[in-house]
Parts: C-alpha cells; structure tokens; sequence
C-alpha cells in the first residue's frame, strides 16, 4: 500500500549532503515494509539485518568503521553492499546500541552509501543513562497508522482523494459525494489504519476477519511488556494497557487505571507505553501563545490510543454486529475524538514527533474546553469535534472571544461550510485544514 512517507524518503535519496535516517514508530505501523518497498523500487539491491532475527549481526558492530562494519555484514548477509547502489536497512536496530552509535560515522566516513535504520522499541534504547546518542549526525522520521487518505488510496478510491486534494469554499458541496465519505469514513472507524488490517480489509472486506488481526495485534503488544521492563513493573503496564482504551478523550487520573495501584508506578507505565508508541498525551495548554508546549500544563492531559481498530477490539466492540446494526451511528464520541487526534498526528510533518494539545478553562462557574488546539503558519486554531451533526460550540465561541481568534473549526458530519468565522470540516477533509484555513 502507498503510504505518504515515501515521497519524503525519495528527496532523502537524491540529497547530496545525506544523513542516515531512522524510522521511528510503535511496531506494526509498516516501518520495514515501507522500508524494503523503497528500496527495492529505488535501489539495485536492499541489504536488511535485522537484529532481532539475527542476532549474531551485532557483532559486525564491533568496530565503529563503516567499511570494516559492511565487510563483515556481506560475509554474514552474503551479499554485496556497494554505494549508491545498496540500501543498507537496520531493523530492530534498539537491539544493537552500537549500531546506532555508528550510524554518525557512516555520515562522515562513507556518506555515499544509503543507510536506513528502524526500531519498534528505541525509545527503550534511547533512555538509557549511559547512552549516547549521535546528535546531528542523524535525522529521524516519523511513521504513524495509515491516514484516512492514506486508506482511501489503499481501497483505490483514486477520484475520492483527488477530489479531497481539490475541494473548495468556492464550490457547491454535492450531497452524494459527502454521503459516500462519510460512509469510508465509518468504515476507517471500525478497523482503523493498522497496515495488516487495512490490506486484510481491502482483500476480504470482513470486518470478523480485522478483528482477528487487531486481537493478534495487541497480543503482540503485550508479549512485548517482557522486553523492557521488570517482573515487579509487568502488572502495572498489563493494568495500564487493558485501562487506557476505555479512557480516550476522558480528562485522565491515575485513579481510573486502578484506585488501589500507586501513581508513581502507573506513572513509569504510562511513560513506557508513550516509549512504544501505544499511547499518547493530549496535553492541556493555556493556548497564551506560540509555542502551545510552552504553555503546557504538563500533570493535565487527556490519553490518545495508537490506533482506532485496536481501540475498538480492546474495549470488545464487536466489529461486524456495529457495523449491521447501523452504520449511521457508528460516531461515539469518544471514537470521534480518537479519530480526530489519530488524523492530525497522521498528517503531521514525519520529521518531527508532533505534540498535541487541547483547551481548557478551570473557573469556577465558568468551564470550557476545547478538544484540540493547533498551530497553523503563525495562527494558534481551536478546534472542537462533535460526533454527530448537532452540538452547541459554547467552548469553542468563548475561545474565539477570549483570544481574538479570527478563525475556529468545527470537525463533525456536517458538510464544509464557513459560516460566522467557524470552518465546519467533515472528518475525511482533516487533513486538508491547514489548505482551506489559508484559503480563507
């Protein structure tokens, strides 16, 4: 499936002052496919070690020199690694430090050869007090679940995307096309944008069957719990990661993970699961200014899971009966903030591991909140969603007023629309927000 990401990959190949890149992403949201897709549709040959699988390939790593390091790995591989030809892919490169400590002396001794490397886990390996990290030397990308573009494109729905890439204030909105969206888009509910998922989806159209691989899916996640944490600090991540799913959306206490757990230990948990790329924050922000992070109020957050799917088969939802009892009603609202959070974070800019942040007013008397808030040029946006087509926007007028804001978008079912300086977004035209704001 085509995924975004590659375009940003091609400049990388055709860069003369190249650096190595990782690729970062919780495991399973496609890093080796899209790897060894690239390469092999951009290169003469693609040498992978992957140092989960062979474990033995870390000892090429221990010398630091790139040509002694490629030597040994073509004995061990058995193949050729010749500059500007090979791609060199490093998978599961957390479990070799060596390796990434290497990757800045392939940026200053061997720059002509392309290196790739990728990690479910880095974080872990990053963390480490005694580590040091070449800085400077390597750039980091950033791979996210399939968007809702991103699985249109998948379903082959070329005509729907480009009329996404395309569409206008100016022009008439034709109630069909908006229908047929919203059905893709209730669709993209249930499974999410997990690659196996998707592709399973794309060749079944079964939505049992995506259950089956979003189960096997989390089994994974948690099989890997053992890899990087302790016997004592394994129940309170299981705890955690069982939790969080029912939470999304919900202003978060470590309380509603268990009452009778301690919050020091919750707190680890849920900052290694933020490591795997399960969870993320939504953090509150005072929204005073740009930066947002630096208005942030670092203890109020609300939770983000990695993926819809894997949500929706956490919390049991049965996938076939949702979609057969009513199509139409398959928008709770904390799916649809999930799926708003999912979508930003999809689009934003894959060399930076964006930071999302929400709204709110803590007075007595006088509460608000908004769900997101954005940087867009040098605008802060508010942005609220609503599930259905109905819903006051009381939280999101109060922002506008408060902070002069010329522009606020409502994301939710109704067709696009600017009307009273609020942009109405429909959930598949997401990304196209930061487009139709300077449209505006």
């Amino acid at each position: 499936m085509k995924r975004e990401i590659e375009s940003v990959l091609q400049k990388w190949k055709n860069e003369k002052d190249r650096v190595p890149i990782i690729l970062r992403g919780a495991r399973q949201v496609g890093k080796s496919y899209i790897i060894e897709t690239f390469g092999k549709k951009n290169f003469e040959s693609v040498a992978i070690a992957n140092f989960e699988f062979q474990p033995e390939l870390v000892s090429c790593f221990e010398s630091l020199d790139p040509k002694t390091i490629c030597l040994k790995l073509e004995m061990l591989l058995n193949q050729r690694i010749v500059p500007e030809k090979t791609l060199l892919f490093l998978d599961e490169i957390q479990n070799c430090p060596k390796a990434i400590v290497a990757l800045r002396y392939f940026k200053e001794k061997m720059q002509s050869l392309h290196v790739i490397a990728a990690g479910s886990l880095l974080e872990f390996a990053l963390h480490k007090e005694d580590f040091s990290f070449p800085v400077g030397r390597v750039s980091f990308l950033y791979l996210k679940p399939l968007s809702f573009r991103e699985f249109l494109i998948g379903l082959q729905q070329v005509r729907l995307v480009e009329w996404i890439d395309t569409v206008s204030l100016k022009q008439s909105q034709e109630e069909v096309i908006h229908q047929h969206l919203l059905n893709f888009y209730r669709q993209y509910l249930l499974i999410g944008g997990m690659p196996a998922v998707v592709k399973d989806f794309i060749e079944k159209n079964s939505f049992l069957e995506c259950q089956h691989i979003l189960s096997r899916v989390l089994d994974t996640y948690r099989s890997d719990f053992s890899k990087y944490t302790t016997k004592t600090q394994y129940k309170y991540l299981e705890e955690f990661f069982s939790r969080a799913p029912t939470l999304i959306g919900q202003h978060f206490k470590y309380s509603h993970i268990n009452p009778e757990l301690r919050s020091r230990e919750l707190k680890i948990a849920l900052e290694q699961l933020g490591w795997a790329g399960l969870l993320h924050r939504v953090i509150a922000s005072s929204a005073s200014g740009i930066p947002l992070y630096a208005h942030a109020k670092e203890n109020k957050f609300k939770l983000l899971f990695l993926d819809l799917g894997l949500m929706n088969v956490a919390n049991q939802i049965n996938l076939s009966a949702m979609w057969e009892k009513s199509p139409s009603l398959i928008n709770a609202g904390g799916l649809a903030e999930q799926f708003v959070g999912q979508e930003l974070l999809a689009y934003a800019d894959p060399h930076t591991n964006m930071q999302l942040f929400y709204w709110e007013r803590d007075k007595k008397g006088a509460m608000a909140e908004v769900d997101f808030v954005i940087q867009v040029d040098h605008q802060i946006i508010p942005i609220e969603v609503k599930a259905g087509t109905t819903g006051q926007l009381r939280s999101l007028n109060q922002f506008m007023t408060e902070k002069k804001s010329s522009v606020g978008v409502r994301i939710s079912q109704h067709p696009l629309s600017l009307h009273d300086h609020v942009l109405s977004v429909p959930f598949y035209l997401i990304g196209q927000i930061p487009r139709l704001l300077r449209e505006i």
